[in-house]
């Protein structure tokens, strides 16, 4: 089954009309640019063939290749096309037919990484070499056009200062020659050693444009990451399948639960991996910091996830009588989210032997795996959703975060989940589970649920100072020489050894703007999956403030207004990453395509169709259609009309949309 989508602008249809198909050719190399815009289109959900030219089988770009004929009509069979340099073809003729057939169809290119020359519009460099922690400027054509998401600044990452991390080109454009049909629009312009010059423009010439990227990169480097969406809209005149956000979520775990405290003398965590009689003082939050927690949402329009174990508060309340931080959390329960951690988190896998370290599972005589039961499962979502309602929560009664992402498979010592894990989310009702996205980013099925991957933050839960914050990094980050674990030096392929931070300010200095580039990539590449960090960073140094700050800045000192963190609750991510994952299989087997102005796509049943628009494209799908003007299109978001449809609808498309 499928169904067609039409978008139409002014005009009557011709049948000799040339269609194009919604397709973007991905021609590569193999190098790290034109793979990093390959890779933008994978995550919006733009549909894209690669040609690889280091196959030795790939197909011939000709004619026949790029185009044909349909019910009488010329057909492109790509919108776009990507390029890894300006013409990287062994054979003439396929840049020849290449060239032809942009010009025929008026198709745009983008050149991923070229070296400045009269062939692309420019003169040769006035500088070469590393442009790290340089800002460059987009203009003002830039601004209002494919980058209208972006405030101007673009920053180029300097993580290393030994490491030259951003190499460039910078040169000016030839002069514009009217009568040859010539032009070159600068969009992006940085100064290095005194020479100013063009990073990224569009070439206009023969009848074909190119936008011309003159600095390497690669997918997350932050430079490329907040310019890859508009060279995504600049490629397809703002009109292609996909859609395109920007997510920012942050699960507090262990709320009302006191949390343990890292040793920064024994290098261990009382109850995890400590040997016995050592202690340290828990870490629980006070009423002071809910009020710290609601003024710092105030201040930054940001609402947190408090993820919650009724336990926590009816333990202190049976201790003292009473527990402000239960009252002061209640009487603001409406500044929150609220998110079902179960009633006491205990570990719902197997059953643990902790009398060895790392901890096992038990078995019984026969070499059985032992399990917590079924019913403690249902015992433990179903007790603590109650007593959230009794205080007035809002809750999602489909959510729910287990203690540790217990339940759920965990390597080496756990290869399954739980069997009894899934019938007691059926049973309960719970649609979305959260799971480690460190173990595992890919969505699965538990029972009728299905995961929603957490990136956990580099704020540990058993930490509530910035020293006992460094004291454990610098544990798993340091050589042996250096006082560490070692652990850098026995797994090198996956973390690297640093020199140890100091411990007043290491924290600030180092983890932070790790951690927050870290995140921020997250956000920017149309992840859906929410963060997590524990309540004992709420407290004493309030220790995720600093981190969520810094995310906050560089992300809003890039962005527009149009373009805010979108920060939903966890079952509407979670739907969101289900959706993402089904357009992703299906989105290149999609039959979409533009026609004298209307564009018709015809979807698999059960397939959302993302479609996104240009700023001012209006839904015409109501009786009347467009005769008294019809509703804006979809969400605005990044100055572009977007949504996902699952029915025909009909769109008016602005004048010159496809120009």
């Amino acid at each position: 089954m499928t169904s067609s989508v039409l978008l139409f602008p002014a005009g009557a249809a011709h049948a000799a009309d040339p269609r194009i198909d919604l397709k973007v050719l991905v021609v590569s190399d193999g190098g790290s640019s034109v793979s990093a815009i390959e890779e933008q289109l994978q995550a919006e959900g733009v549909p894209h063939r690669t040609v690889d030219l280091n196959d030795a089988n790939r197909p011939v770009i000709n004619k026949a290749f790029l185009e044909d004929t349909v019910s009488g009509a010329p057909r492109a069979k790509y919108q776009a096309v990507v390029l890894p340099n300006a013409d990287p073809f062994t054979e003439a003729a396929e840049m020849t037919a290449l060239a032809d057939f942009e010009k025929r169809f008026g198709i745009r290119q983008v050149d991923a990484y070229v070296y400045p020359n009269a062939a692309v519009g420019m003169n040769a460099p006035g500088f070469a070499g590393a442009l790290d922690g340089t800002t460059a400027a987009l203009s003002a054509t830039g601004i209002s056009g494919p980058f209208r998401y972006l405030k101007g600044p673009v920053r180029f990452d300097d993580n290393s200062p030994t490491v030259p991390e951003s190499y460039a080109y910078l040169a000016s454009p030839l002069p514009d020659n009217a009568a040859q049909g010539t032009r070159f629009e600068p969009y992006l312009t940085a100064t290095a050693q005194g020479q100013t010059g063009t990073l990224a423009g569009v070439y206009t010439h023969d009848g074909r444009s190119e936008m011309v990227l003159t600095f390497a990169y690669n997918f997350n480097q932050w430079q490329f990451r907040t310019i890859a969406h508009g060279i995504v809209s600049w490629l397809t005149k703002g009109v292609h399948l996909g859609h395109n956000r920007n997510y920012f979520a942050v699960h507090v775990d262990d709320i009302f639960l006191p949390d343990s405290r890292w040793s920064t003398q024994h290098n261990c965590t009382p109850g995890e991996d400590c040997p016995a009689g050592v202690t340290t003082p828990d870490i629980r939050m006070t009423s002071a910091d809910v009020t710290q927690a609601v003024n710092w949402q105030n201040q930054n329009g940001f609402t947190l996830d408090m993820v919650y174990n009724g336990a926590g508060s009816d333990e202190a309340v049976a201790q003292n009588g009473s527990d402000p931080l239960t009252t002061s959390m209640v009487s603001n329960r409406a500044r929150f989210r609220w998110v079902n951690h179960t009633y006491e988190h205990p570990y719902l896998g197997c059953k643990q032997d902790t009398s060895v370290v790392p901890w096992r599972c038990e078995t019984d005589a026969a070499g059985n795996v032992q399990y917590v039961s079924k019913t403690e499962i249902k015992d433990q979502i179903t007790k603590n959703l109650s007593w959230g309602r009794g205080k007035g929560l809002s809750l999602g009664a489909d959510e729910l975060v287990t203690g540790e992402h217990s339940g759920l498979k965990i390597l080496p010592q756990q290869p399954d989940d739980n069997p009894g894990l899934g019938p007691a989310l059926n049973e309960t009702g719970v649609k979305w589970t959260a799971s480690d996205a460190s173990r595992g980013k890919a969505q699965r099925p538990v029972g009728n649920a299905l995961t929603v991957p957490r990136h956990p933050m580099s704020v540990y839960f058993n930490t509530a100072t910035k020293q006992e914050m460094a004291d454990e990094y610098n544990w798993i980050y340091t050589s042996r020489a250096d006082g560490g674990s070692g652990i850098c030096e026995d797994n090198p392929a996956t973390v690297t050894c640093i020199q140890p931070l100091d411990q007043t300010t290491g924290y600030d200095s180092h983890i932070v703007p790790v951690d927050a580039r870290i995140t921020l990539s997250h956000i920017v590449t149309n992840d859906p999956r929410p963060h997590y960090v524990h309540q004992s960073n709420l407290t004493e140094d309030r220790i995720l403030y600093p981190m969520l700050d810094r995310i906050l800045a560089d992300y809003r000192a890039a962005f527009a207004g149009n373009a805010t963190l979108v920060n939903p609750r966890m079952s509407a991510l979670g739907a969101e990453l289900e959706r993402q994952v089904t357009w992703r299989n299906a989105m290149n087997n999609v039959t979409a395509y533009v026609k004298s102005g209307e564009v018709t796509v015809q979807r698999p049943s059960g397939v959302a169709v993302p479609i996104t628009v240009p700023e001012g494209t209006r839904d015409c799908s109501g009786l009347l259609g467009c005769l008294l003007g019809g509703p804006a299109y979809g969400v605005q978001y990044a100055g572009e009309r977007s949504a996902y449809t699952g029915t025909s609808v009909l769109l008016d498309l602005p004048a010159g949309a496809m120009g």
